[in-house]
């Protein structure tokens, strides 16, 4: 009896023709590559890039116009004196303040050339602050006893509107003042109008154009002289410097740059220039805070040499020495206190 083949067996015996293709699962395409992970990627690199890129919608507020060298000066002005003083700040509550203040010195008296004369002076200082909850509103106020009177009342009416008023009166006419100041705040400007008694009307505007870069103005004009002035000013802000520049129509530029060298020390730098005199002064300046004590001071190309230090005793009382010495004026000066309170 025959044997018969069906044809898919002879199909799956029989062998491969010469030179024939291989089969369908080794003939297959490569797979296409995944670019899924280089278009995250790149779409990643192009939001950091976007979110570095400043937004001129939504800059930053600057500082008020009158404090864009408020860092160079802790360090370039430090408050010196010459005697002794002593201070006591005791607060009754949260919102009532108490302080008293004795100092015994002496006052100098210019008379035109090198020689200064010193006079012995004594003074006694009470003062009172009064300060609500929220920190909207301020008064304070000093008096001594050489019969002047001084007081200061600040009021934040709304968080884009403030009011300060500044009063000194004293025995001499020439030396009372009242200067009424109007704050006014943007999200990324500020405004100033300043009034003044017995004749004073300012101005001045301060604008961010960058996040790290912001620009002003101010004008001042006094009827009785009568006399006016123009300013420009540039501040510029990093992570660890502050860079101003100030000129005014007045004859005077002004560059100060501020570096924060650690958490505990910063250097300053201050170059003045009055144009009309043609006299230029550059003071270098220091901050070193300890951890009891704080150390600041200044030398200048005037010959003058500033020191003053802050050595904590113990919570709430701390010893102060202070000395200045001018090469060219031959005027020495050096100070010593307490202060008591915080």
């Amino acid at each position: 009896m025959g044997v018969v083949h069906s044809k898919a067996d002879g199909d799956a015996k029989a062998p491969p023709a010469a030179g024939g293709s291989k089969p369908a699962a080794d003939t297959a395409p490569p797979p296409m590559p995944n670019f899924s992970f280089a278009a995250s990627a790149a779409a990643v690199a192009k939001e950091i890039k976007e979110s570095e890129r400043p937004n001129y919608l939504d800059l930053p507020q600057p500082v008020r116009y009158e404090d864009i060298q408020r860092e160079g000066i802790i360090s370039l002005k430090p408050d010196t004196f010459e005697g002794m003083r002593f201070e006591i700040n005791k607060p009754l509550n949260q919102h009532f303040f108490l302080s008293h203040s004795l100092f015994m010195g002496n006052m100098e008296l210019q008379t035109g050339g090198r020689q200064i004369i010193k006079t012995p002076v004594g003074t006694y200082e009470f003062g009172a602050t009064v300060v609500n909850e929220p920190q909207t509103f301020l008064m304070l106020g000093r008096i001594q006893t050489d019969g002047r009177l001084s007081g200061r009342i600040k009021y934040d009416i709304t968080n884009w509107l403030g009011l300060k008023v500044h009063c000194q009166l004293a025995n001499n006419a020439q030396q009372s003042q009242v200067m009424v100041d109007a704050d006014v705040k943007g999200s990324d400007w500020n405004a100033q109008l300043k009034l003044g008694a017995p004749s004073f009307i300012g101005a001045n505007y301060f604008q961010s154009l960058t996040p790290k870069l912001a620009a002003g103005g101010e004008f001042f004009y006094l009827p009785s002289s009568p006399k006016s002035g123009v300013g420009l000013a540039l501040r510029h802000t990093g992570d660890k410097h502050v860079a101003t520049c100030q000129i005014a129509s007045t004859g005077i530029a002004n560059m100060q740059y501020t570096h924060k060298v650690t958490d505990k020390v910063t250097l300053a730098t201050d170059f003045l220039w009055h144009i009309a005199s043609r006299d230029v002064t550059a003071t270098v300046g220091y901050d070193v805070t300890l951890r009891q004590c704080r150390l600041r001071g200044k030398a200048d190309t005037n010959g003058v040499i500033t020191t003053l230090l802050e050595e904590r005793f113990s919570p709430g009382i701390n010893f102060v020495l202070s000395a200045e010495m001018d090469h060219w004026q031959s005027n020495y000066k050096f100070g010593f206190g307490i202060v008591a309170g915080e």
